[in-house]
């Protein structure tokens, strides 16, 4: 039987992260991995969203490059070759990964907990093999969420409806997609689509698009993809999946859409299921691991992060809640902020926000300012967009001068929000972050100027 300071369940960027920092610090640590490392962000999703999406953007500029004195003949998207680009950077960042864990034993097994041995090690089995940690880091990622819709699941198994996995695959791109789901991940691949040439729809189940995100960007955002050609079905329910489209409810009419594929993206529960949780008696809500601000669990040596314990499905916070869960097991202070974590939705235009928005700051007691500008205060914004959207929201605390939110629409943005995110972090009261020098010109400047017009 082996033997391990800690047992790392799961090889996503919490998993890994965490995995390399432990051997960092002289801890022998196995990590366990039933399909590729780098979990779902690099094989499934961040990475390769990202890698697709940047190839429709080059795509988009050759066709409306003709305002900025460039104009190219018989343009074309080539979906396999962008396929393969996609394909040959998930591999590169997943054999850098597998290179980052040289002293790490990693074993590709499904494993589950097996409750505690006499010494009081947590047992992990494979059920072939059982391996002896002092503590174990549960990094178990989430999967598709599928909603109780008639033939959803008869469209899943037959490909007529694909989740991010297949669709990532897909060599071939189809006349018209339908899109389950107005999240973020959906508007990605959406955006991906229509930039591509394809005819899609979203139907939405809430009001308005992108979950909670800022209600201005979300507009702003619907008006830039209609302009695309994507058609919205927004306060609206998928009744049936059949063989050739989707049947949808809205104010009470059904209406069929007619489609090609359907793309699932309603959204995706933490998976925990199978892990033997309940060997330990594991305490979870709605399917995610309860944690505290340390990522501890209810049982002594067994800590939660990423997608599996419910708190924020973002890759960058399970790096942040590794890193807080080896400081913890290595003596160091050290707590999990949530409130300052920045998300970011990296279709074209581009939202990124961080901290509070208006309303959430004031249900929290704040006597809040805020100003709303528009990209155009950035000369570079002028010069580089066409189509001049995009906006700068800032939320200032009256009572301390500081900085609470920012939200940022436009090019660049997902660059733009780590200053913002220091802002915020800093605390620094506004007299002083008016002295901070942005380099002029830069898109980020229009942060200075809400700075100076709030």
């Amino acid at each position: 039987m082996s033997v391990y300071d800690v047992a790392v369940i799961g090889g996503g960027p919490g998993g890994y992260h965490c995995a390399q920092l432990l051997s960092a610090n002289k801890k022998k640590v196995v990590l366990f991995e039933k399909r590729e490392l780098g979990g779902v962000c690099l094989n499934e999703g961040c990475i390769p969203t990202k890698a697709l999406l940047n190839c429709a953007k080059l795509y988009r500029h050759a066709c409306d490059g003709a305002a900025f004195g460039v104009t190219a003949d018989n343009v074309r998207f080539d979906q396999k070759t962008a396929l393969a680009r996609k394909n040959r950077t998930v591999k590169t960042l997943v054999s850098g990964v597998a290179a980052s864990l040289a002293k790490v034993d990693v074993i590709k097994k499904s494993v589950h907990l097996e409750g505690r041995a006499n010494e009081g090690f947590l047992l992990v089995t494979d059920d072939k093999e059982t391996y002896e940690a002092k503590e174990v880091v549960i990094a178990s990622g989430s999967e598709t969420t599928v909603p109780p819709v008639e033939g959803l699941r008869e469209g899943l198994a037959s490909g007529f409806v694909v989740t991010n996995r297949e669709f990532l695959d897909m060599e071939e791109l189809p006349g018209h997609f339908a899109v389950i789901g107005g999240g973020v991940i959906g508007l990605e691949m959406a955006c991906f689509l229509a930039s591509a040439g394809v005819q899609v729809t979203v139907v939405e189940m809430m009001p308005k698009i992108a979950g909670t995100t800022d209600a201005d960007a979300c507009a702003m955002l619907q008006s830039a993809y209609e302009k695309q050609g994507m058609r919205f079905l927004l306060s609206a329910q998928v009744k049936k999946v059949e063989a050739d489209g989707l049947i949808v409810e809205k104010d009470g009419k059904q209406e069929k859409i007619i489609c090609d594929r359907v793309l699932l993206s309603a959204g995706r529960r933490a998976s925990t299921a199978d892990l033997g949780l309940e060997s330990l008696g594991i305490q979870t809500e709605r399917g995610a691991i309860v944690t505290d601000r340390h990522l501890c669990t209810n049982v002594a040596g067994v800590y939660a992060i990423g997608d599996c314990n419910g708190k924020l499905m973002l890759a960058h916070t399970a790096y942040r809640e590794a890193e807080v869960v080896v400081n913890r097991m290595t003596g160091k202070r050290d707590e999990m902020r949530y409130d300052h974590i920045p998300s970011v939705i990296y279709t074209n235009p581009e939202v990124a926000t961080v901290g509070e928005s208006k309303a959430s700051a004031e249900e929290k007691g704040y006597k809040v300012r805020e100003i709303k500008l528009p990209m155009a205060y950035s000369g570079r914004f002028v010069a580089e967009s066409e189509t001049g959207e995009g906006f700068v929201k800032l939320v200032l605390d009256e009572a301390t001068e500081r900085v609470l939110g920012i939200t940022l629409t436009g090019l660049y943005a997902s660059e733009m929000i780590l200053s913002a995110e220091m802002m915020i972090d800093t605390e620094l009261p506004l007299e002083q972050l008016k002295k901070i020098v942005f380099p002029h010109p830069t898109v980020g400047e229009v942060m200075k100027e809400a700075l100076f017009h709030i």
